[in-house]
């Protein structure tokens, strides 16, 4: 049996989509309080769910509107910062279940507002120059919150709770699916992917091609923004140099190895390669040299990914199947 078969079998069955959804919530807050699982995998779990949001925000505008963006550790920055800042320094009494969730909105805010700020500028040109720009704006970012004193400067920023748990990684990663799914099926969606092939096209038939660029630049940073609050309460310490150009290669990693245009790609990308890098650990630095060796390959033999411009049917509508 091909793939496409099989997929296609598996999405007359909708209810076991539901039924894994169900499972992994109850493994999200029943497990955890019950100390069934120890904290190493725990935190590996958290790992993977911030690296499920990246991957399938950065997909937004790589994969189904085919720009190349290389800015997500700065959005991710931005969002870490404020956040951090706002459970440390603004409310540290009254950070809790009740202030964290908003300290994470608003780095999410945050960085929506920076990527808006670098996106009218940006979509007036064509062909790479958003890359150049979103390298720019990351490496400005760095650079500006080594110099702040406020914010710690290059020794980086400390004093966090640990607020970020698995059960707030598991809603924050199942909304971000959800949002960007209900986004590329819906009309603005259409117009996303018409971008995609052929942007002049789309253009003479009436999409405006530039307010669907700003708002899909704007909401993909927002979820890098609140996924960079996330990893800062579960480090307990961010420092510059740990949002620079080799986070947003990560992130980029992520994306290409499950495949573009594909919310189930990131998904497995995100999973496959930061569980890849924690069985590598033990290689020291050697895994830095054999994890990209095997992305090599995996260009050579599957360009496209593990899932390219293919997807699960649980997360296809009925009426786009």
């Amino acid at each position: 049996m091909t793939l496409r078969p099989a997929l296609d079998a598996l999405g007359e069955r909708r209810w076991i989509g539901l039924v894994l959804l169900a499972a992994g919530a109850v493994f999200a807050f029943l497990l955890p309080s019950l100390g069934l699982v120890n904290e190493y995998l725990l935190l590996l779990l958290m790992y993977c769910g911030i690296n499920v949001i990246l991957s399938v925000s950065l997909n937004l505008v790589n994969g189904y509107m085919g720009e190349f963006s290389i800015g997500h550790a700065g959005f991710m920055a931005v969002g870490a910062y404020t956040a951090s800042l706002l459970t440390v320094r603004a409310f540290p009494s009254a950070a809790g279940p009740f202030i964290f969730p908003l300290a994470l909105a608003a780095g999410g805010v945050a960085a929506a507002i920076a990527g808006f700020i670098i996106a009218i500028p940006s979509f007036r040109t064509r062909g790479d120059y958003l890359a150049i720009v979103t390298l720019a704006f990351t490496m400005i970012v760095k650079s500006a919150l080594e110099n702040i004193e406020a914010v710690g400067g290059p020794r980086g920023l400390a004093g966090m709770q640990k607020l970020t748990t698995l059960p707030w990684v598991f809603v924050w990663t199942v909304l971000t699916v959800a949002v960007i799914r209900n986004l590329v099926y819906s009309r603005f969606g259409r117009a996303i992917l018409a971008i995609r092939e052929d942007e002049l096209a789309g253009l003479l038939m009436g999409v405006e091609t530039r307010r669907v660029k700003l708002l899909a630049f704007t909401v993909s940073a927002f979820f890098a923004g609140v996924a960079g609050g996330l990893f800062a309460h579960v480090v307990l310490y961010i420092t510059p140099r740990g949002f620079d150009l080799l986070k947003s290669t990560d992130v980029l990693i992520m994306v290409y190895l499950g495949g573009i245009g594909s919310i189930a790609g990131s998904i497995l990308g995100a999973v496959v390669y930061t569980g890849l890098l924690e069985i590598l650990r033990p290689l020291g630095v050697w895994r830095m040299v054999l994890v990209p060796l095997l992305l090599v390959l995996l260009m050579i033999f599957r360009p496209r990914g593990f899932l390219g411009l293919r997807e699960l049917p649980w997360l296809v509508p009925k009426r786009d199947r």
